[in-house]
């Protein structure tokens, strides 16, 4: 008997229709815009006809690689779908290296392209099928429990509404609404490992329990949450580790050992930038360095290193990193600069200013942004101070470790500051509620892989 046939009630309240997925995930907003990543397949259609029936202010991006024959008929229809809709489509060319990871640059491309021209957020159409196939190919890839939470129904602006139904739902859907799609022939090749767990692992769990991919779907939103509780947990200002980039060891060794990961997993992630999974054993030989004399250090994947100094452990990345030289960003536009991210996007100001996406408004602007690294003697007219203050005072006020002061993003525009990330941000460029405004934002690059194949 089946797992579902043991539980009949276990997914009794999980949504069966998209169009419902949709509107209880509280991602697609009336009247609010959203870009949908619209490739022609089924799952992309269904999203961009149910967002349209929610009454957001749809836009789509199709975004045509040239990598299949058929590459201009995709495009075709993805055209004439948005024509008859009524959604405004814009429609990108671009050519992805000859080498490496083919579907990763896929992946990178669209979602910057997605950064640069969204005006609010933006929808992929991963479903509960893509969830547990992304589930079960990290769980056979990369250990621990991050490889279990999957994807999430948001992470940053880029948001999920249909992660909650299963890919044969969604195509129930388009023949009821007698809506076509595109097939792409390339997902049927065994040749890629995503695809064997699509036909060959997930088809054999079906026969186990035709409601696998629910179940699978709802462990990792278990798992999920369970992290995020964890990691609050970890950023508890008693532990004295919050916001800091060390922690003693004897304080490390009062914790359960869930803790424990997840503290030096938060201390290496901000020291690298990036994920860096942090083990069991890994704890334990971390451990086992700050009991040991003087400062000795040991060297984790990524190019991260652990260095206990007298029971404090600490993380640092490989030693001599220059700065990055300073990056011309357009508006609308966005750069990598460093470790660092950094976009800017046309929209209104909606509130009060933010240090961590703040509107500028967009007459007192230049056409082209300056991003740089701060350097001595520089000033910035903070909002609400009436005068300036050098950066030197503003990241002594902020507490920002030092080491992270010489890679952060400063913004320049005209040869003036116009703000530092996540820090401060200028009185002379802040935008008034309701004025064209340019928002910026500067986030660390990811190596987490979240995201599935298809659409």
């Amino acid at each position: 008997m089946s797992e579902a046939a043991r539980h009949p009630g276990a997914f009794r309240q999980e949504p069966r229709d998209p169009l419902a997925a949709a509107s209880g995930s509280g991602l697609v907003v009336r009247d609010r815009p959203l870009l949908v990543l619209l490739s022609g397949g089924g799952d992309s259609v269904c999203l961009l006809d149910v967002a349209v029936r929610l009454g957001a202010r749809v836009s789509a991006l199709h975004v045509n690689y040239g990598l299949r024959a058929d590459a201009a008929e995709d495009e075709r229809f993805c055209r004439d779908l948005c024509a008859r809709l009524g959604v405004p489509l814009i429609v990108e060319r671009v050519t992805l290296p000859a080498t490496g990871n083919l579907q990763a640059e896929a992946r990178r491309v669209r979602y910057e392209l997605a950064e640069r021209y969204a005006e609010g957020d933006y929808a992929a159409a991963h479903t509960a099928t893509d969830q547990a196939e992304t589930v079960l190919f990290r769980l056979a890839t990369q250990p621990g429990s991050r490889a279990l939470a999957g994807m999430q129904p948001r992470r940053g602006r880029l948001v999920r509404p249909l992660l909650r139904v299963t890919r044969a739902e969604v195509r129930a859907y388009l023949r009821e609404r007698g809506l076509a799609w595109r097939e792409d022939a390339s997902n049927a090749d065994r040749r890629f490992a995503r695809n064997r767990v699509r036909h060959d692992v997930l088809s054999a769990l079906r026969e186990l329990n035709p409601e696998v991919e629910r179940a699978i779907a709802e462990s990792a939103r278990q798992v999920a949450e369970e992290r995020a509780f964890v990691e609050q947990a970890a950023r508890d200002p008693a532990l004295g580790v919050a916001e800091g980039t060390a922690v003693v060891r004897d304080q490390l060794e009062r914790l359960a050992p869930a803790l424990q990961r997840h503290v030096l997993a938060a201390l290496a992630r901000r020291a690298a930038g990036h994920e860096v999974p942090i083990g069991t054993a890994d704890t334990a030989a971390i451990l086992a360095l700050a009991r040991g004399p003087g400062s000795r250090e040991l060297h984790l994947p990524g190019g991260v290193r652990a260095i206990a100094e007298y029971g404090t452990i600490r993380f640092a990345r490989g030693a001599g990193a220059t700065p990055p030289p300073p990056l011309e960003l357009p508006l609308p536009g966005a750069v990598q600069f460093g470790r660092f991210r950094v976009a800017a996007r046309f929209a209104r100001c909606e509130g009060p200013a933010s240090v961590a996406e703040p509107a500028l408004a967009r007459d007192r602007l230049p056409a082209t942004l300056t991003v740089r690294v701060w350097r001595p003697g520089d000033r910035i007219r903070p909002l609400g101070l009436g005068g300036t203050k050098t950066l030197q005072d503003v990241f002594t006020d902020a507490k920002v470790p030092r080491a992270l002061r010489a890679e952060l993003p400063v913004v320049e525009a005209a040869g003036e500051i116009a703000w530092v990330a996540g820090v401060c941000v200028s009185e002379r460029f802040a935008a008034r509620p309701g004025e064209p405004a340019v928002v910026l934002s500067a986030r660390l690059a990811r190596g987490d892989g979240d995201s599935a194949e298809g659409q």
